[in-house]
């Protein structure tokens, strides 16, 4: 009795522990520090400048993704969509919306597969039709990419280099999580307690009813903005307020 008991607390135990949220692929056993330092992968850039980089993962989508833009826009922010390639074909004219509005279209692969079963030579196919489909909807080649789940390993950086694009994670303390749908209070709440000057914001613009996002943001845009805060694109904050330059060294 005792054992069986035991073997039901173990199974509990494994599937009531969260997934991983800020992953290191073990095989090549190198972690955040050794790619960061190298500059192969950013996940915030540090600066005494106020301004942030909110980032959407997962679009277009042609409900969501324009209700966000719009509300981008009542607050003059632009930012960063990693668009999933397959979704950009589907959805053009959304792509071509962001485009147009100064937003920054990214690379997330072509049919967001999953990092830890897909081959190499797979992923360089997805991250290279996905290049090609941005440009041809939008006339701007993408400069940024970030793997699906947040997976990263030499072979995924050297695969975005080949493709002209430097992998980019998100701030560990800015995983908005929204894709869960914790509650808007939640959402809202680990963005404004955490944020930091040269924060990358993780939310997502599709997966399932965005309307959480949504609402998170009307109250997100303006406090941040009464901060002082000024809301940029990933390759801004880069060039303008880091060290590193999108483009170089990639």
């Amino acid at each position: 009795m005792k054992k069986r008991v035991g073997l039901i607390l173990l199974l509990f135990s494994v599937f009531l522990v969260p997934a991983n949220p800020n992953p290191v692929v073990a095989q090549d056993g190198k972690d955040r520090e050794y790619y960061e330092t190298r500059g192969d992968i950013v996940w915030e850039v540090p600066t005494d400048k106020k301004v942030i980089a909110l980032t959407f993962d997962d679009g277009p989508d042609p409900t969501y993704t324009p209700q966000i833009a719009e509300l981008l826009k009542q607050y003059h922010a632009r930012a960063t969509f990693f668009v999933v390639g397959s979704r950009v074909n589907s959805f053009p004219e959304v792509a071509r919306l962001l485009a147009n509005e100064q937003h920054e279209l990214a690379n997330h692969t072509y049919t967001h597969p999953d990092m830890r079963r897909i081959s190499p030579g797979k992923l360089a196919q997805e991250v290279a039709k996905t290049q090609e489909t941005i440009y041809e909807v939008t006339g701007a080649k993408p400069q940024l990419f970030r793997p699906p789940g947040g997976y990263y390993s030499e072979s995924i950086v050297n695969i975005a280099k080949r493709a002209g694009a430097l992998v980019i994670m998100w701030s560990w303390h800015q995983d908005t999580r929204d894709w869960s749908d914790p509650g808007v209070k939640k959402i809202v709440n680990k963005v404004l307690k955490n944020a930091r000057n040269g924060d990358i914001v993780l939310f997502h613009d599709y997966g399932g009813n965005r309307k959480q996002t949504v609402q998170a943001l009307k109250e997100i845009l303006p406090e941040l903005q009464s901060r002082g805060y000024q809301f940029v694109t990933v390759s801004e904050l880069m060039n303008h307020y880091g060290t590193k330059k999108v483009g170089q060294g990639n």
